[in-house]
């Protein structure tokens, strides 16, 4: 099992935190990002691991809302510590993969597993913090370069499968307009704009398309827009 080192915090006691697992291969790496994190008022990092062996008992035992997650170490890599935190009974912790290339080969399959965002190292730390904290609040996050990569690739992919376009014929107009709009990464604000719509309506049609299409979150909706053709590259 990875060594795991739980971690005080310094967040403020009187209110709740977001509780971050950083799971990193490398020490200096965990250790600046748990002092960032740990600095902020809203933030506690309840522990670190170097990597996913034994990542499930590590969840259990250090209880994140947020797990940071590496996705390139060694014994056990962040893509399959995804997919054994995902499938773990009652509501798992979101998992923000963190890679030092835009252009990840495990991007794509860490995404359909169910990771909500992605992050670069070389992220400035205030994108690092607010990351966590967009995560962490149930929305979903792709640096914008990973984004530009992700559109890219669906590019080129086949077209969509019958079960796919037979799920998305199932929406309404309306869903369509909004899950089009969420894969080009407007925010709920920009459509409420753009669709003349109430704010508030545009996260229930989100809601709804969730669970019409059995998606995670937003990030899943991205992909599965791409994957059925409701959305192309340079439209």
């Amino acid at each position: 099992m990875s060594p795991v080192v739980p971690a005080a915090s310094s967040a403020t006691p009187s209110g709740p935190s977001i509780r971050v697992l950083i799971v990193d291969d490398q020490s200096m790496i965990r250790a600046g990002f748990a002092a960032l994190l740990d600095a902020q008022e809203d933030i506690s990092v309840t522990g670190t691991a170097s990597d996913g062996d034994g990542i499930v008992d590590v969840v259990h035992s250090t209880t994140p809302d947020v797990v940071l997650m590496d996705i390139r170490m060694p014994k056990v890599n962040g893509l399959e510590a995804t997919r054994q935190i995902l499938a773990m009974t009652g509501t798992p912790p979101r998992i923000l993969m963190l890679t030092t290339f835009d252009a990840d080969e495990y991007v794509f399959d860490a995404l359909r597993a169910g990771a909500s965002g992605f992050l670069l190292k070389d992220a400035t730390p205030e994108e690092l913090v607010q990351a966590v904290r967009v995560v962490a609040s149930g929305d979903a996050l792709l640096s914008p370069k990973i984004t530009r990569t992700l559109i890219s690739d669906y590019a080129t992919r086949p077209s969509a499968s019958p079960k796919q376009s037979g799920l998305v014929s199932e929406l309404t107009e309306r869903e369509r307009e909004v899950m089009t709009a969420v894969a080009r990464g407007r925010s709920n604000t920009e459509i409420a704009a753009e669709l003349y719509l109430a704010e508030q309506t545009v996260k229930t049609h989100v809601s709804r398309i969730l669970t019409k299409l059995a998606l995670r979150d937003r990030t899943q909706m991205v992909v599965y827009a791409y994957e059925c053709g409701l959305v192309r590259a340079g439209e």
